[in-house]
């Protein structure tokens, strides 16, 4: 598994090909980069343009046709034709300008992308393995004609805010894996997406003539634990020391999963961890601005489902390395789901609520919750689009000089709040991240560059960290670390602007740092597969690892 250090092995053929066939293929096809003497021994001479093009002048080229098209699905579509005609072309594009084309590749875009996915569908990419393949998974994954370094995997039933979106839902695990690439330089010949597909609850979808998915309901219970069993073990026998990302689940088997096989296999799950690492290095960040420090929030959160408790989780286990009491450290950590406050009276609390009900009276509205809470942070991960009002950040603002309102629902459309309303509701006084990116607002001649608590600044370091060390196990610890190392890469400057994350045109450098941190702590939990490089500084190791898109020589 020396993917990051060598050559695409997708090219380690005994003949490179040539004509039309070269020109047709994603991995070696330049385009118009080919040179002189590359035209002459693959004879495509007369088959391109006469004119050789570097890579830099390609990518002016296919940016001017992306900035032409009239909506954002169009981009979305004219960026998965350009990763299917010219893969290195695609990386570079998007590793050039990361900043404009994320919002396209990943949320909020590819939210819509995936419900219109089967109309969409162009070439495959990825591997579907359905509940009809069960008991022959394993030999579906031995269809795949490479070696994976990494998997994400979703069933498609929790697709951001958009709920059940069945085999649509392969759009994420494409994206995600795209980030990877882009954002932390893992090679994309080691990436694998996958789709499970178990069935669909959609009634739009069942009845949608060009669904791609299996037509039935899903696989619930036994039969379902039963089917994940085989993939993990057709996982673990295919690729052994490959990371496995579960993604997009449904928050019972999200948990459910995740407690199974975390100790058996090299795997986490963003929604539940990830999304931890970034909101509490948005909460460290933010403490340099509030002048508070982690020890002394109050977090109320709308929403109980994977994300919102992964965070309270994490914090607790931040809290605890500061010496704070696990109860004491819960304690700090409020949630209010769609009936109401979390509390010990309450009986229908499902078992990852559990341990953050507290001794409360029941109070049934969030605008409640606050005025006997007094919370420091409102956090939002509730899919309730508007549930941050007026009133209720007005409420924030009166309790504290600088509240920190994070609206982290995606897509966009699904929002807690705005930019806009926050600012202006705080008189410009709030500390404001969302989910989806939001453009920065004019207030009183001041300008607020609002924070994007976007999962992209920590899951690529993440895998480049484990990838690299080649971690048997992903640890809660690789997440703090992941979450303290992100907030240290956020500079004065941007502080001073109101951002408590750095602007995305240093992701690289901020993946770089925080793999360095997760391999340096896979090292000291005896997690490494392989010898501490000798000699060289990790950050510098892991950076020699980044893949660079750029064209081979051919001739």
């Amino acid at each position: 598994m020396e993917r990051l250090m060598t050559d695409d092995p997708r090219r380690a053929s005994a003949e490179t090909p040539k004509g039309m066939d070269i020109l047709h293929d994603p991995i070696l096809n330049k385009g118009t980069a080919f040179t002189e003497e590359e035209r002459d021994a693959l004879e495509i001479r007369g088959l391109l343009p006469p004119r050789v093009s570097n890579i830099e002048k390609q990518v002016r080229r296919v940016l001017e046709n992306y900035r032409r098209k009239a909506s954002d699905l169009e981009r979305y579509i004219f960026l998965i034709a350009l990763e299917d005609r010219n893969e290195t072309l695609f990386y570079r594009l998007l590793v050039d300008h990361i900043e404009e084309l994320m919002p396209i590749v990943y949320t909020p875009t590819v939210g819509a992308a995936c419900k219109m996915f089967g109309h969409i569908y162009r070439r495959p990419r990825g591997l579907y393995i359905s509940a009809r393949d069960r008991g022959r998974v394993l030999e579906v994954m031995a269809n795949w004609p490479y070696d994976a370094e990494i998997i994400v995997v979703t069933d498609g039933e929790r697709i951001l805010g958009l709920g059940d979106l069945g085999a649509n839902g392969m759009g994420i695990p494409i994206g995600k894996l795209s980030l990877y690439s882009a954002c932390a330089g893992i090679h994309p010949a080691g990436s694998l997406p996958i789709m499970l597909d178990v069935g669909t609850e959609n009634e739009e979808l069942l009845n949608d003539p060009l669904y791609l998915g299996i037509r039935q309901r899903r696989l619930r219970g036994t039969e379902y634990d039963e089917f994940v069993e085989e993939f993990v073990q057709a996982v673990d026998a295919c690729v052994p020391s490959v990371l496995l990302q579960f993604e997009d689940f449904a928050t019972k088997n999200a948990f459910g999963l995740l407690e199974r096989y975390r100790d058996r296999i090299c795997a986490f799950n963003d929604d539940i961890q990830g999304t931890a690492a970034v909101v509490l290095a948005g909460l460290l960040s933010a403490g340099r601005i509030t002048g508070r420090s982690l020890e002394e929030e109050k977090l109320l959160f709308l929403g109980a489902g994977a994300a919102a408790t992964g965070i309270g989780e994490l914090i607790v286990s931040a809290l605890a390395r500061r010496g704070i009491p696990d109860a004491e450290a819960r304690g700090r950590c409020w949630f209010v789901d769609s009936k109401g406050l979390v509390v010990q009276e309450r009986e229908d609390l499902a078992p990852h609520k559990q341990p953050f009900a507290h001794e409360h009276p029941f109070l049934r509205e969030l605008g409640s919750a606050i005025e006997a809470l007094r919370p420091t942070a409102l956090i939002g991960v509730s899919g309730q689009a508007g549930a941050f009002t007026e009133p209720i950040v007005r409420s924030m603002a009166e309790l504290n000089e600088r509240p920190v309102i994070f609206a982290l629902s995606n897509p966009t459309a699904n929002s807690e709040c705005t930019a806009e309303q926050a600012y202006g509701w705080t008189e410009g006084r709030a500390v404001f991240a969302s989910g989806s990116p939001f453009d920065r607002v004019e207030l009183d001649g001041q300008t607020h560059v609002p924070g994007q608590a976007n999962h992209a600044y920590v899951f690529p370091g993440i895998g480049l960290g484990i990838i690299c060390a080649r971690a048997s196990r992903v640890t809660d610890a690789m997440f703090y670390v992941a979450a303290e190392a992100l907030a240290s890469c956020l500079d004065e400057g941007t502080l001073r602007s109101g951002s408590v994350f750095p602007p995305l045109s240093r992701i690289r450098d901020v993946s770089a740092c925080i793999a360095a941190e997760v391999a340096r702590l896979a090292y000291e939990e005896d997690l490494a597969g392989r010898p501490i490089p000798a000699g060289v500084d990790l950050e510098e190791f892991v950076r020699s690892r980044m893949y660079e898109p750029r064209y081979a020589t051919y001739a």
